[in-house]
């Protein structure tokens, strides 16, 4: 899409939100639990997490691929809590031994002591956390990216569950983490840890009505109205591209609105998503690749006919070309979706 600056967005926010009437911008990458659309999987994950959190479960395991929302679950499971949490959360594990020691004395505001001597760390930290429970609140370390801990901190992770009562436990460990940190929790080495999970929430990425119904939440949770804001084959082919993962969704959707902004047109279309994706150098969906994929593509009895311009299917492809534009075979498929989906949202065929 030439001529558009992305990075410029930011300058244009008001801009960009009143072309398109919204209170808020719908798409922006940051864990706002407003925006959190709750999927099946999501809401059970987000039960587990308040459970394990209630109750001062010693380690919670949330796993998801990259950008499935695991932060603004565990930000939302924190916030519906009914009595006072005290969290700490982990953005970076990829420290030293010494680092780490560090960063948790200044997360939990302890002394300059505790942030050189481990010693004086764990009983400033066990004393904090015992004046915290007596007064019946709760207190979680949050360690994001888990999976990119080394094992030595994984180790220094769990000893800190050591730290209970008689009865419960007075840190709760919540451990955020890609689909590899399954594999590595079967290593021998880490059996210790493993076994003293005591609950395991998966995330997967979202199907096509799921992300039909995210695209559509955000918009209406920032005062807009699907349907004049993007086409059923816009949204579809945003799910397509992003393969179901609500961060990369967001990027798309968020580029796609300002490539219509920046030229003058209300309602994106695919050919401004293709551009979009053509831009960033997001992979086009191969058949294989959705093959792969927890999607299952819903058949009207009678095909609908998409309005939006495509090209023939030849046959040759099945696969939605971000090169030329173009909607192939994917493309039918785009228009095969049943109708109530994208109706239920306000979608339109344009």
């Amino acid at each position: 899409m030439p001529g558009i600056l992305w990075s410029s967005a930011k300058g244009s926010s008001r801009m960009y939100e009143q072309f398109y009437g919204l209170d808020a911008r719908p798409f922006d990458l940051t864990p706002d639990p407003r925006y959190l659309v709750l999927t099946k999987v999501h809401q059970e994950a987000l039960s587990n997490l308040e459970y394990a959190v209630a109750s001062r479960k010693g380690v919670t395991l949330l796993l998801g691929e990259a950008g499935t929302g695991k932060t603004t679950i565990i930000r939302a499971a924190i916030a519906r809590q009914p009595k006072p949490i005290y969290s700490v959360y982990l953005p970076n594990p990829a420290l030293s031994r010494a680092e780490f020691m560090q960063m948790l004395a200044a997360q939990f505001s302890l002394s300059e002591r505790a942030r050189t001597s481990k010693t004086d760390l764990l009983l400033e930290l066990e004393e904090l956390l015992r004046r915290r429970h007596a007064i019946q609140e709760t207190t979680v370390l949050i360690v994001d990216e888990a999976q990119s801990l080394p094992l030595e901190l994984l180790e220094e992770v769990r000893l800190l569950t050591n730290i209970e009562t008689n009865s419960e436990k007075l840190l709760s460990l919540v451990l955020l983490g890609q689909p590899e940190l399954a594999t590595r929790l079967n290593e021998h080495s880490l059996r210790q840890l493993k076994q003293r999970i005591a609950l395991r929430c998966d995330l997967r990425p979202l199907q096509a009505s799921e992300s039909v119904a995210y695209v559509a939440k955000r918009i209406t949770l920032a005062g807009g109205v699907p349907a004049e804001l993007f086409t059923r084959e816009a949204v579809m082919l945003i799910h397509e591209y992003a393969r179901g993962i609500p961060r990369t969704i967001i990027v798309i959707a968020d580029n796609a609105l300002l490539g219509g902004f920046a030229a003058e047109q209300r309602t994106v279309t695919s050919q401004i998503v293709v551009e979009v994706c053509r831009d960033f150098d997001i992979p086009r969906p191969t058949l294989a690749s959705a093959k792969s994929r927890p999607l299952q593509l819903l058949r009207a009895p009678d095909p609908l006919t998409s309005s939006e311009p495509r090209t023939p299917d030849a046959g040759a492809s099945a696969t939605l070309d971000p090169h030329d534009g173009k909607v192939g075979s994917t493309g039918d498929k785009v228009a095969n979706w049943k109708a109530p989906m994208f109706s239920a949202f306000g979608f339109r065929k344009r």
